[in-house]
């Protein structure tokens, strides 16, 4: 990336037709179509990101107006995967009484259910249950295969973004023994609303993100309460699978969900506003709906 050029990359426009725009490190928003139909892993493994950067650098991208009018959608087109990770932080182990995972819990979630970051949640019907999970989202920006080292593990990640991993806890834990149908009913992973390259990004580690439900904080907290880092997964997933660019994972959520609270639980209901946050990352609100 072109020393000096800040950027994040987003998509606006409805459900489906959306385009990329690049937001400059003032705040205004560049057309980047000239540069790509589209930012999704063709785009991200062309080196996208830097030639993005240097073309809003050379005064090259037209600045829009109105931005501000248009909807956010996801900052990456429909994902090939999205891989996410279990019981990552200490603290949410503790209050969910689990043992710290010797090794990263994996489970898959549904490609489909990424939205845009203020998009409504919808609370499947039949659910009882259903939760709020603030995330780390990281995108692979060069395919991940048999990584040699954690210390190499980076140079395959474009850049982060806020994920809210919303959960259906019966579905998860009591419908089967496998988590995948309480991960992916319909809308349960708003994201964005940018993505900010790893470049700016200087300690994935080192990133506090919080969570509020009606205006009350429930989670708080940072990534170095992580049991396993950003490089550790990417590493240990490479192992297993072929990560490739556009390919979307959740990194696990902090204590304060629903599920580690006491009963009643608190769980979402048609009618609650969900906000969150990732420092330097940006910020999410959603509605609840019913399905």
């Amino acid at each position: 990336m072109r020393k000096g050029t800040s950027v994040q990359l987003l998509r606006l426009g409805e459900p489906g037709s959306e385009r990329p725009f690049v937001r400059a490190e003032d705040g205004t928003i560049h057309d980047l179509s000239s540069l790509t139909a589209d930012i999704d892993g063709g785009f991200l493994a062309a080196d996208g990101i830097a030639r993005a950067a240097a073309a809003l650098g050379r005064g090259e991208l037209p600045a829009v107006e109105n931005a501000q009018d248009l909807r956010v959608g996801s900052p990456i087109a429909q994902p090939g995967k999205v891989v996410c990770i279990g019981l990552n932080y200490r603290r949410h182990a503790e209050e969910t009484n689990a043992e710290i995972p010797k090794e990263p819990v994996v489970f898959m979630k549904a490609a489909d259910v990424v939205v845009g970051p203020n998009d409504q949640v919808l609370v499947p019907r039949k659910s009882t249950s259903t939760d709020w999970e603030v995330e780390l989202g990281v995108v692979i920006g060069k395919t991940a295969r048999y990584i040699e080292s954690v210390e190499d593990a980076l140079d395959h990640v474009a850049g982060y973004v806020v994920s809210n991993d919303v959960s259906e806890r019966e579905f998860q834990l009591f419908r089967g023994g496998q988590w995948d149908k309480g991960k992916s009913c319909e809308n349960f992973n708003p994201l964005g609303p940018w993505l900010t390259p790893a470049s700016q990004v200087p300690d994935p580690q080192a990133l506090g993100l919080r969570l509020w439900v009606n205006g009350h904080k429930w989670q708080d907290s940072s990534t170095k309460d992580m049991v396993f880092t950003v490089a550790e997964i990417v590493h240990y997933l490479s192992q297993f699978m072929v990560l490739r660019p556009g390919d979307l994972i959740n990194t696990g959520t902090p204590e304060g969900v629903a599920l580690g609270q006491p009963d009643p639980k608190p769980y979402l209901r048609e009618g609650d506003v969900i906000e969150l946050e990732i420092d330097g990352l940006g910020r999410q609100k959603q509605s609840v709906g019913q399905a």
